[in-house]
């Protein structure tokens, strides 16, 4: 069963090693943002394959109590994206 609900959309991804990357999007049903201080994409992992999918990523859970768009540990933020911080990938939406 493929439950449908409302999500912000990944509008742009910069982390193009990312297996659920193509040609700038991210491709994952949904991802998961944060870890620690760290506004980190946990959904990140690197594949010598990349997904053929065509759908566009939704935000499924923000683990950032102190980022303006968590609501109740989901994201209200209409879309984010994803880019490069130093030498991590992280949600360049955030905001506290």
């Amino acid at each position: 069963m493929i439950i449908a609900t409302d999500m912000p959309e990944v509008s742009r991804c910069a982390a193009t090693q990312c297996a659920y990357n193509a040609n700038d999007g991210c491709h994952a049903r949904a991802i998961t943002i944060g870890e620690g201080a760290n506004p980190d994409c946990d959904t990140f992992f690197t594949n010598s394959k990349h997904t053929r999918s065509s759908r566009t990523a939704g935000v499924g859970a923000c683990k950032m109590e102190d980022c303006k768009f968590n609501d109740d540990f989901e994201c209200s933020a209409e879309s984010i994206e994803v880019g490069h911080s130093g030498t991590t990938n992280n949600c360049l939406s955030y905001m506290h």
